[in-house]
């Protein structure tokens, strides 16, 4: 048995290195990494068990040693792997000074290189090692475009999928669900798209692309609009309906140039330009405004709104509009404008007539009434006084400052007092009921940051046991509306998004 010294040269894997590298643009420290695994396995397989082999291949001369080596553990400690692991007195007649937690050495005859190793073994290793490269370099060449505009060439397609060429034999990967609605390409076609996210796969695409985000329609806009692009207008959002029709708000830090007609372009050119990119989808330009109802308002177009009432409890806005074409319009076909509106703005939005606003309102004002006769034991009147001022529950009446209750022509002092009184004894017992019932029950993080809920209302349901989504879920919009005094589309609105991950499992 000869043991080949490390010294002695091997021009055969310096040759392989050196090809491998110039042909895959890897690093040669990869290849020499591989090489060192391919010669390890191969001289493992001479023995029974698993035991650790190593093979040092020298950069400069190609020579390389294999060595087996084990992993010093203390005299008490209990032997796991015999194969891998030595006790520290045994591993001392091979290095006096090595230590628990150190590896001892010895050294073992080289596989032969050129020998079955370099076809097999080493080639597998090696092959393998390099594509792991070759990925790991686009991923790295590629993440810092992650949220970038991306074109290529359709190379092919797979199963309703689209996987691009985008150059230096990089694919990249449209799935069917980032495509556009009843858009189709043929292989050759030039194809761009929102690169969404880039991530290490073990096969196929690592690029994955978007066509139907809306940071699709930004990056179209940012391209072809340079006021965007220098910063000069900024974006502030979009909604989109992928195909269909979509909405862009935006906003000039030049008090001289109008975002919209910028955006535009010279007869429509610009947003021509994204339309006919997106097959044909239709975009409103709305104007920003830092005040939430003009924004509202304006993403409303086409559609005229007459008037806004705002809810902040429950984040939400009724738009109110002045006939039924403009009804029509504001809602949009299948409910499309008042649902891509809610979805630029972040607002709820609830479009009516005028004379829907006031029947629902007379709706409110008569559930209103009807409860303060009933917790406060008032007559019609007082009741219709109290709707009239805008009060709409108990704790308004109980901690309102007094003085503006005295505000009210019809209200002296001592009915004041007397409101009051009886509101905070009816709280009073409420708040005893339901800690008898229920201790400190807290609400669960889900029904906290559900959509549409607020933090009394939260604990208000706790406090009645509703504690989680799917207890507000299983609620009636009466349930609710009996716990919470809220309107029967505040309570099934509600009721709805606490049951929307139920159908979402479906």
């Amino acid at each position: 048995m000869r043991i080949k010294d490390s010294k002695e040269g091997n021009k055969e894997i310096l040759l392989v290195v050196d090809a491998v590298s110039n042909e895959k643009g890897v690093n040669k420290e990869i290849i020499f990494g591989a090489l060192e695994v391919a010669l390890a396995s191969a001289a493992k397989k001479r023995y029974s068990g698993e035991p650790d082999v190593r093979v040092a291949i020298n950069r400069r001369t190609g020579g390389y040693e294999t060595f087996r080596r084990w992993l010093v553990v203390s005299d008490s400690a209990l032997i796991e792997h015999p194969d891998r692991q030595m006790k520290l007195a045994d591993a001392r007649r091979l290095k006096a000074d090595v230590q628990v937690d150190e590896f001892v050495e010895s050294l073992l005859e080289n596989a032969d290189f050129g020998g079955r190793i370099a076809a097999q073994t080493a080639k597998q290793v090696i092959v393998q090692k390099v594509r792991d490269a070759e990925r790991a370099q686009v991923v790295d060449a590629y993440l810092h475009r992650k949220g970038e505009l991306i074109s290529g060439v359709v190379k092919r397609l797979e199963r309703g999928d689209v996987i691009m060429d985008v150059g230096g034999n990089v694919e990249a990967k449209v799935a069917r669900e980032d495509l556009i609605a009843r858009e189709s390409f043929r292989i050759g076609e030039r194809i761009r798209g929102y690169l969404r996210d880039v991530r290490s796969e073990q096969r196929g695409p690592q690029l994955f692309v978007s066509r139907v985000a809306p940071e699709f329609l930004i990056a179209l806009f940012t391209l072809e609009v340079p006021e965007i692009n220098q910063g000069v207008i900024e974006i502030k959002g979009a909604a989109r309906d992928p195909g269909s029709r979509a909405k862009i708000a935006v906003k000039s830090k030049d008090a001289r140039i109008d975002p919209i007609s910028a955006s535009v372009g010279m007869r429509g050119a610009r947003v021509q330009s994204v339309s006919n990119e997106l097959a044909g989808e239709r975009v409103d330009i709305v104007r920003w405004d830092d005040d939430a109802v003009r924004f509202v308002m304006n993403a409303m177009s086409p559609a005229e709104v007459d008037s806004v009432i705002v809810d902040e409890d429950t984040h939400s806005m009724d738009i109110i509009v002045s006939e039924e074409k403009q009804l029509a319009q504001a809602i949009g076909k299948g409910g499309q404008n008042v649902q891509l509106a809610s979805r630029l703005t972040g607002w709820t939005l609830n479009v009516m007539t005028g004379e829907q606003a006031r029947a629902r309102r007379g709706q409110e004002d008569d559930t209103l009434q009807q409860m303060f006769m009933e917790q406060l034991n008032v007559d019609d009147e007082t009741a219709t006084i109290l709707v009239r001022e805008g009060f709409a529950s108990l704790e308004e009446v109980a901690y309102v400052p007094t003085q503006e209750m005295l505000e009210i022509a019809e209200f002296d002092q001592d009915i004041v007092d007397e409101l009051r009184g009886r509101a905070r004894d009816v709280l009073l017992t409420r708040a005893i009921a339901a800690e008898e019932r229920f201790g400190d029950a807290q609400p669960a993080e889900d029904l906290l940051g559900m959509a549409g809920m607020n933090e009394a209302l939260a604990f208000k349901l706790a406090g009645h046991g509703i504690v989680t989504m799917d207890d507000l879920a299983e609620l009636s919009v009466d349930d609710l509306n009996e716990i919470a005094g809220l309107d029967e589309q505040q309570a099934a609105k509600l009721i709805m998004t606490a049951r929307a991950p139920w159908f979402s499992k479906e």
